[in-house]
């Protein structure tokens, strides 16, 4: 494992497209140092990595910006989060503290021990989770400037079964699960993602995790900028928990890039050869 890879990378799509496909939990590296500080045992941490990470999504992405009409940007986290857990508040507004998963995790999926309790975040937090939340915040200003919006998709995906961990686990597991925001979710935009998504069973919305990722500059306050967290259930494309992508993935990344070409038209952005058409808060994601 190589410590100097960037931690994150955005990558750029057309620039007149004001999509962000935000990709915070597809990656298990962990830098070896900060490996230092987790308890597991190389068998458990890998164990613990099948199950928290949001595997393939970084994949998902990049076949669906592959598959629109017109490339959408990309922001993607080439960290754990394990390392940091960069949708989460760093402070103790957050309520996954309450089970040791704030901005760094102190406790696993299954309630048991990650970090030692006392674990002191601020290192942490000031080396990656501050430098990941500017570069986001710098992104969303790239696309208000070039286009007068930025609409965030966040991509992630969650286990068939609740773990111990969830607070909200009770609640309905649809194959996709849309989080929205009161502010930042127009109606519009979940209308769109569940058109995009019919293929892919029942689209359900805020649960088992709700809310939309929101750079805090903006949250709240800037109705230009728009957030939806799309969560695909595990079954539906990947062997659980840990395991290879199946034929489900292609069939979700089409999805997703239909949703892509859909903003693209609500927006009245152009397409290659055609006219245009007409026209933070962290989520509680597990």
């Amino acid at each position: 494992m190589s410590d100097d890879v960037p931690s994150f990378a955005l990558l750029p799509g057309d620039a007149g497209s004001p999509v962000i496909l935000h990709v915070p939990h597809s990656a298990r590296r962990i830098p070896e140092d900060v490996r230092a500080g987790i308890l597991l045992d190389d068998a458990a941490l890998e164990r613990e990595l099948d199950h928290i990470t949001d595997a393939h999504t970084a994949e998902l992405a990049e076949a669906a910006a592959g598959l629109a009409s017109l490339a959408p940007w990309r922001f993607v986290n080439r960290l754990s989060r394990l390392v940091v857990d960069p949708e989460r508040f760093p402070d103790e507004r957050e309520e996954m503290l309450a089970v040791g998963m704030g901005a760094v995790y102190t406790a696993t999926t299954h309630r048991g021990v990650l970090r030692a309790p006392d674990t002191d975040p601020a290192p942490l937090v000031e080396r990656f989770f501050r430098p990941y939340a500017r570069a986001m915040t710098e992104a969303v200003a790239g696309r208000l400037a070039a286009t007068g919006r930025a609409v965030i998709v966040d991509v992630h995906s969650y286990p068939t079964a609740a773990l111990p961990y969830e607070l909200h686990g009770a609640g309905p597991r649809p194959p996709v699960c849309l989080g929205t925001d009161a502010f930042h979710t127009p109606p519009r935009l979940a209308a769109l993602a569940r058109e995009a998504f019919a293929g892919c069973g029942e689209t359900g919305l805020d649960s088992p995790f709700g809310g939309a990722y929101v750079p805090l500059e903006y949250y709240g306050r800037d109705a230009r900028v728009s957030a939806l967290m799309v969560e695909i259930r595990r079954d539906t494309y990947m062997s659980e928990p840990g395991g290879p992508a199946g034929p489900g993935l292609t069939r979700t990344a089409s999805a997703l890039a239909r949703l892509v070409d859909g903003l693209h038209e609500l927006h009245g952005v152009r397409r290659p050869g055609g006219e245009g058409g007409p026209g933070g808060r962290r989520d509680t994601h597990g």
